[in-house]
């Protein structure tokens, strides 16, 4: 029996140990994440989502970027743990790079003075969505996911080695790669502390 849509919703989770083993080729998983975000809704189909897509050595590199970046404002007898998170993200296949795109933003406001002030907000929740709508396609091909937040400090790193346009805003980073361990079991709060239903 094929599974819903709801049910790959339930199977995304953070996933913190990774594996380099992918079900599928660098290609296709490329081709995957690329095609997701082209079809995630955007205001007036500002398409302002944008994404650089690292295997093997290359997503390495940015982890071990962003381990050096920390080290230099973390304190040296807690810089252990750091480290340790930097690493257990670089153990993974792959890291998606998510990226909002300012000029687009700037050009709706241009454009549409009225909703000005909404733009940016337009804009960070399409972000959002496109995160959401990858990790969750991620998931439903058995490969493990978390989302991380290192912006802006490792931003002018970034830009510099993978040639990224200024107008590109760093937003949020999702290391991925083979689930290496279970689960554990999820709570959720009481769903009439959280949801409201009126007929």
């Amino acid at each position: 029996m094929s599974k819903t849509f709801i049910d790959h919703i339930k199977t995304r989770r953070t996933q913190y140990a990774l594996g380099k083993t992918l079900p599928k080729s660098e290609e296709e998983i490329s081709r995957l994440i690329q095609d997701v975000i082209k079809h995630v809704p955007s205001s007036f189909n500002s398409q302002s989502s944008r994404a650089v897509i690292l295997f093997g050595k290359q997503s390495d590199k940015f982890w071990h970027l962003t381990k050096e970046i920390l080290r230099k404002i973390v304190p040296a007898d807690s810089f252990a743990s750091t480290e340790a998170k930097m690493d257990s993200f670089a153990a993974g296949a792959g890291t998606v790079l998510f990226f909002e795109d300012q000029d687009v933003v700037k050009s709706l406001q241009e454009q549409f003075p009225l909703y000005a002030d909404a733009f940016p907000a337009f804009s960070e929740q399409s972000g959002g969505m496109a995160q959401f709508a990858v990790w969750t396609a991620l998931a439903e091909h058995g490969i493990g996911a978390s989302l991380q937040h290192y912006a802006p400090l490792v931003d002018e790193a970034v830009q510099k080695e993978w040639h990224v346009p200024k107008s590109w805003k760093l937003r949020a980073q999702m290391p991925f790669g083979s689930n290496e361990q279970p689960f554990p079991e999820k709570s959720f709060m009481n769903d009439n502390d959280r949801f409201k239903v009126y007929s």
